[in-house]
């Protein structure tokens, strides 16, 4: 295979490939919008005049069998088949987070969750998950990073072993990781059972009990840990328990800048979508430098990076107050700030550092949700696009291009010609 870039020497006159991620903003009509996505009812004149001189369409990703949709986009537009490299968000949060997971250990999302007792308040006291437990919130009410690190590091310290550890990431997402442990117990996302008895959720199959016990224990120490003291004072959800899930070995990926004989990175505040560019090759940027919500810093990021290598990935999902809102005018607003913020920065800012070809994709955040779609160009391509053509989940279902593998894309991106 032939490629623009050598990977020797960069300048202005290489060409630059970039790929912005909307992650989580497709959506399904929504009556309070008039039966409008929140894409449709966004005003988003980037994405738009992408839509008007690229090529607009569907993108299929290989998830048949596979559970936990997070990070499964990532992995397959970097051109890693899921069914072979994904092996579910843990081993990815592991490599963002810098701890090393061999294929012998298991690496477990550990989601700081609320439970309470079915038909008693949040807070009530529980003996033992199980049955008449409901799980309240599955983000611990959106507990604050400083404060869950405070409660998994208690954990660490009463549970942690030479096979258990547990390490603090952001927000109310945390890891498990158990040395040389049983991959074949059956987790479920704790979004799946919001409101509902967590009993038929808890997790079974073989090394389950294992799991359950930790669970177990780690309620009783963050039930009574004056944090969630403090937290209840104040009126807010208490962290008063920890939902494993997201459990995977970690598999080694080949080297995608080994392969495209390129130079990249990536540019993520997400663990998962930043572990997938790792576990790539990527160079990742410190995530200490990019606020969570902060889109302009995270475009002149994208910017500063392109000026040095040949491909940037940069990954932007909408905040978790917006994606556990029940109110779809907050998704528009978080749509149009993307639009605002980073798309229109980042195309603008690439036309000034030469040539460039750009992929952008939009995912419902969970593949098992619906297809994925993107818009692909070049820098100053005019396009032949119907007139009025958007950036939206119709627009893209009415474009005459065929469907395309997610997993094969990445060879177009980087073709030469």
């Amino acid at each position: 295979m032939s490629h623009v870039s050598c990977g020797c020497e960069y300048g202005a006159d290489l060409m630059k490939y970039v790929i912005v991620h909307a992650g989580g903003m497709a959506d399904q009509p929504r009556q309070e919008l008039g039966g409008r996505t929140p894409l449709q009812a966004s005003s988003t004149p980037h994405l738009d005049r992408l839509a008007q001189s690229g090529e607009l369409g569907r993108l299929v990703i290989p998830a048949d069998g596979l559970l936990y949709g997070s990070g499964l986009s990532s992995t397959a537009i970097l051109g890693y088949d899921p069914k072979k490299y994904y092996q579910g968000p843990g081993p990815l949060e592991a490599a963002s987070l810098g701890v090393s997971v061999t294929e012998h250990d298991v690496a477990y999302r550990c989601t700081m969750v609320t439970v309470r007792p079915e038909g008693g308040k949040t807070g009530g006291e529980i003996k033992k998950l199980g049955h008449h437990v409901i799980m309240d919130d599955a983000t611990a009410g959106l507990i604050e990073t400083e404060e869950a690190r405070e409660l998994i590091e208690a954990i660490n310290e009463q549970l942690g072993s030479e096979t258990i550890q547990f390490y603090p990431g952001a927000g109310h997402r945390h890891l498990m990781v158990w040395v040389n442990g049983k991959s074949r117990a059956v987790c479920v996302d704790p979004k799946t059972v919001l409101g509902r008895s967590i009993a038929d959720a808890l997790p079974t199959g073989d090394g389950a009990d294992i799991l359950r016990k930790l669970m177990d224990a780690a309620h009783l120490i963050l039930r009574d840990h004056p944090v969630n003291d403090e937290r209840v004072a104040a009126g807010k959800k208490p962290a008063n328990c920890v939902w494993l899930w997201g459990e995977g070995r970690a598999v080694m990926w080949p080297s995608l800048p080994e392969k495209y004989r390129i130079k990249g990175a990536v540019v993520a505040t997400s663990d998962v979508q930043r572990g997938a560019g790792i576990c790539a090759g990527l160079d990742a940027v410190d995530p200490d430098q990019l606020a969570a919500g902060d889109l302009r810093a995270k475009a002149a990021m994208a910017l500063a990076e392109c000026a040095k290598k040949d491909f940037v990935y940069v990954h932007a999902g909408l905040a978790d107050e917006v994606v556990h809102s029940s109110d779809p005018n907050a998704k528009v607003r978080g749509i149009e700030a993307f639009d605002r913020d980073l798309v229109g920065p980042v195309i603008d800012g690439l036309a000034k550092q030469g040539p460039y070809r750009y992929l952008v994709i939009c995912d419902h955040g969970d593949a098992s949700q619906g297809p994925a779609f993107y818009v692909f160009g070049e820098g100053g391509g005019k396009g032949s696009a119907p007139a009025g053509r958007r950036f939206t989940e119709s627009d893209a279902q009415a474009a005459e291009t065929p469907a395309r593998d997610a997993t094969k894309f990445i060879n177009k991106l980087f073709a030469s010609g």
